[in-house]
């Protein structure tokens, strides 16, 4: 096979069908009963979403301005900001004993509310930083329903193999993350591959702001929480959701929608940064829930030493 052949054949089959089992992976740990926690702990997923779907793109634009980032690379910064969470940010949630079931009802909220924006929000950026008239343009609607093919039928079809066969799907879940994982290694070593003539270049361009795109974020995502009262789990769970995207989504959308290597380079770069900063993170978070677990454990005692 030749080398544009392998590249055609990444890009427009295994990406795609990738994401689709990964997606359909997140659906399996979720129930019906996950988006109803929208209403039953509304100020959380509130904060959560607000962080999620409109101060981060925010905050991803003004980054893209002010940094002196090519036009490539600006979009990439885009791609990344406009994405949910995804399984990712959900097993970095249980890692540093967050509110599970928090995360992983923002991820599948933001999942659905993210396919109708993305196209919008998208062509605008594309406008402003690739110059009105360029060749980067996206049917919306078409979009759309290609979004729609890689986040919502398979998180649907994930729930329905919940609902019949729970035991294979909490058996099947883990796996599936950890193939995420690995794919996504395996993505960004290919770009890397196909790329390596400026592979250098793009990591001076776009590695300073991809670290400080996570940092701010994360710390949007800590200090937003704590300022609202929410508990340790639920700022852990907030803090890693806004810290970490879906990047394969967002390189999907570079490789197979705008057929632009380049613009995908800076979601690689930010997931290198992002899964060593999460590293850190979760630590510092594990601790800071677990200090939390034990004072309401003593004032139960108290509490019942008084009685």
């Amino acid at each position: 096979m030749e080398g544009t052949e392998l590249v055609t054949l990444v890009n427009t089959k295994v990406v795609p069908i990738c994401i689709f089992l990964i997606m359909m992976g997140m659906g399996l740990s979720l129930k019906p009963n996950d988006f109803k926690r929208v209403l039953k702990y509304p100020k959380a997923v509130s904060v959560g979403l607000l962080n999620q779907l409109i101060l981060l793109p925010v905050i991803g634009f003004a980054l893209a301005n002010i940094m002196p980032l090519e036009p490539e690379y600006a979009v990439g910064i885009m791609l990344l900001v406009l994405c949910p969470g995804g399984t990712t940010s959900n097993m970095f949630s249980h890692l540093a004993k967050g509110d599970v079931a928090l995360s992983v009802t923002m991820t599948a909220v933001a999942s659905l509310v993210t396919v109708f924006t993305i196209p919008v929000v998208l062509n605008l950026s594309l406008q402003h930083f690739m110059g009105a008239g360029n060749e980067f343009q996206l049917p919306i609607i078409k979009t759309m329903i290609s979004l729609m093919t890689l986040t919502i039928v398979p998180i649907a079809i994930g729930m329905l193999v919940k609902f019949y066969a729970p035991k294979f799907a909490e058996s099947t879940q883990i796996h599936v993350s950890r193939f995420g994982i690995l794919f996504l290694t395996l993505l960004i070593i290919f770009l890397t591959y196909i790329q390596q003539d400026i592979v250098v270049a793009a990591f001076i361009a776009a590695g300073p702001v991809s670290l400080i795109l996570n940092i701010s974020t994360m710390a949007l995502g800590y200090y937003s929480s704590r300022w609202f009262g929410l508990n340790a789990a639920q700022t852990t769970s907030v803090t890693i959701e806004v810290g970490l995207q879906n990047s394969t989504l967002s390189m999907f959308m570079a490789l197979t929608l705008l057929a632009n290597y380049k613009m995908s380079f800076t979601p690689a770069i930010y997931t290198l940064v992002m899964l060593f900063t999460a590293g850190i993170l979760v630590r510092f978070l594990r601790a800071k829930v677990s200090s939390e677990l034990k004072q309401k454990d003593k004032k139960q005692d108290s509490i019942v030493d008084l009685a």
